[in-house]
Order: C-alpha cells, then sequence, then structure tokens
C-alpha cells in the first residue's frame, strides 16, 4: 500500500470513533469534504467498504468494526509515541479539551488561564461550558469539571475548589411581597426557580442539613432553568427564590440587591473537582493542567481539620 494510506487510515478511524464526518473533520483539522475524499480513496484502496452512511449516521461496518479493533491500539500507540517527545522540550504541547459547567470555569479555571499562558505557552486548553453531565471519553474530552458527587467512580479526580456552600437567595422586594420562609418546607408555599438537570432531565431537589436533619425539598414556580447565572439574573428580576452558589452571589448579597434566608441550613460541602479517564498514560499537557488547577489549600484544610483543639 501506499504512505499516503497512513493519512486515510487516521481519517477512517477518527469517522468510525466519532460516528461523525463533521466532528472528525474538526477533530482532525480539515473540511468535511475533504474527509469524505479521503475515505473513499482508502475503501478503493482496500476494495471494500468500511462504512455505513445515512443522512442521520455514521456506523463501521462488520470489516470497519474488524479494521478498527486493529487500529485503535496501533494510533494508541503513536500518539503515546508522539507524547513521549514531550519529555525533551523545554515546556510541554498539546491541545487539553475540559468539559466543565460555567460556575466552574469561572471559579477554578479562570483565576489561572494567565498562568497557564504564560508558563506554558506549548499548551492549547480547549474547554466547552456544559450544565449536563457527558460522557468525557465518548465526547472526545480529556477531562471533566464536577461537584465530588457527581463524579462516576472509574474516574481518577482532583480537588480544584475548596468547599462550597449554597444561599438561597431573592430580593427585598419579593421578601416584602411574600414573606420570608423560616423552614426548608417552608419554600413549597413560595415562587422558586428550579433548576433541571441538563443530562437527565431530572428536576433538582433542593436539599438542606441542619445538624443531623437531611431534607430534600421539591419547589415550585414560574421559572426552570439549567443555568446558574440565568437563575442569579431571575432571582435579581423579582421572579421568585433561588438557589446559587454564596461566592456567586457575595456581591449582590454585599449590595443589598439580594437578601438570604434559611442560612443555618446551607452548610460547606465538598466543592469541585477535576477528573479523568482512570489510565496508565496520561499526556504531559493533561498532566501539567491538572497540577496547575489542583487546589492548593486542600492540605492546609486538611491539617486543620486534624489540629487537636
Amino acid at each position: 500500500m501506499k504512505k499516503t494510506d497512513l493519512t486515510g487510515l487516521a481519517a477512517f478511524v477518527a469517522i468510525a470513533q466519532e460516528r461523525s464526518f463533521r466532528r472528525a473533520a474538526a477533530l482532525l483539522g480539515v473540511t468535511p469534504p475533504t474527509l469524505s475524499h479521503t475515505l473513499r480513496e482508502l475503501e478503493a484502496q482496500v476494495g471494500i467498504r468500511l462504512l455505513n452512511r445515512t443522512t442521520r449516521n455514521v456506523s463501521p461496518t462488520e470489516a470497519g468494526k474488524h479494521l478498527l479493533a486493529g487500529l485503535t491500539p496501533a494510533f494508541t500507540d503513536i500518539a503515546t509515541a508522539l507524547e513521549s517527545l514531550n519529555t525533551f522540550r523545554d515546556t510541554p504541547r498539546g491541545v487539553v479539551r475540559i468539559n466543565a459547567p460555567r460556575t466552574a470555569i469561572q471559579q477554578a479555571i479562570a483565576p489561572r488561564l494567565e498562568e497557564l499562558a504564560r508558563d506554558y505557552p506549548g499548551i492549547t486548553l480547549e474547554i466547552v461550558a456544559d450544565e449536563g453531565f457527558v460522557n468525557i471519553v465518548e465526547h472526545g474530552f480529556d477531562a471533566g469539571i464536577r461537584l465530588g458527587e457527581d463524579i462516576q467512580n472509574d474516574m481518577r479526580a482532583v480537588r480544584i475548589s475548596p468547599d462550597l456552600r449554597l444561599a438561597i437567595v431573592a430580593t427585598p422586594e419579593y421578601f416584602q411581597r411574600h414573606g420570608r420562609p423560616h423552614h426548608p418546607e417552608d419554600l413549597v408555599e413560595h415562587r422558586c426557580i428550579g433548576w433541571r438537570k441538563a443530562s437527565s432531565g431530572e428536576r433538582y431537589k433542593w436539599k438542606f442539613q441542619k445538624g443531623e436533619n437531611v431534607l430534600s425539598v421539591s419547589v415550585e414556580g414560574p421559572l426552570v432553568l439549567d443555568d446558574a447565572y440565568l437563575m442569579r439574573q431571575a432571582a435579581l428580576a423579582h421572579v421568585g427564590i433561588a438557589f446559587a452558589f454564596e461566592q456567586d452571589v457575595a456581591g449582590h448579597l454585599a449590595s443589598g440587591r439580594l437578601e438570604r434566608v434559611l442560612d443555618d441550613w446551607c452548610p460547606p460541602f465538598p466543592g469541585f473537582f477535576l477528573y479523568y479517564p482512570n489510565r496508565r498514560n496520561h499526556s504531559v499537557a493533561l498532566t501539567t493542567v491538572i497540577n496547575l488547577l489542583r487546589y492548593p489549600g486542600l492540605r492546609a484544610e486538611q491539617a486543620a481539620k486534624q489540629k487537636p483543639t
């Protein structure tokens, strides 16, 4: 076979794994028509159809599945060999793709962007803001960021934020018209801004804890969203009561635009974690980003908790 066949094989692997010409083309940095032409040339060379194509779906044929199974380890070895060249560079290079909710991006990633760009100019950080919970492996991400309770067991996780607290907030005007809840169960009588999980479609039950008492409250109201920023904006527009991360509404609380209730029912909880596949080999670029985002105060917090009183 000709030397150019490696390009065709790489194109086939990308399309078969992504199940999409468009996504595979974006991954390889070419146009979909170019990728389609490359695949047709490969199929002509091997003399057999490798992919089934419809207007909506792309999937490997039985022959394509057989070829993909043989090529995947080989291309993994090639990627590993190329990645090993990073040990000979002064600074690592590569693309790191991260899927994360907007709040985590604002709190944990944005403050470190200047340092990343300054100290590691060879690393390209590609961030996709997503409030849902995606399979990072299937969607081609190197890592994801979520709250600790949402991370799958087969992933490795590194803490990247301090403890967080929720704040139950509304405007002074809302509380003047509707009164203030004094217990979480009072929320069922109020206009609350709901949150629906984008990944499952499930309406989130507001969770509270005070000592040994743990409650989950199903709230109702005029608006249901899947974006934390929009929830805060709706609360500021007097729509109803919202929950938010304490840090995200600190300025509004200080200015008096929002007021807080049920503070004693909102204890701290573990914050955001960066998670990634539990594999032995990771790119130097990913390892660098992990170390950069790792929460520096974790050891200090643990030491403080263990210190005898």
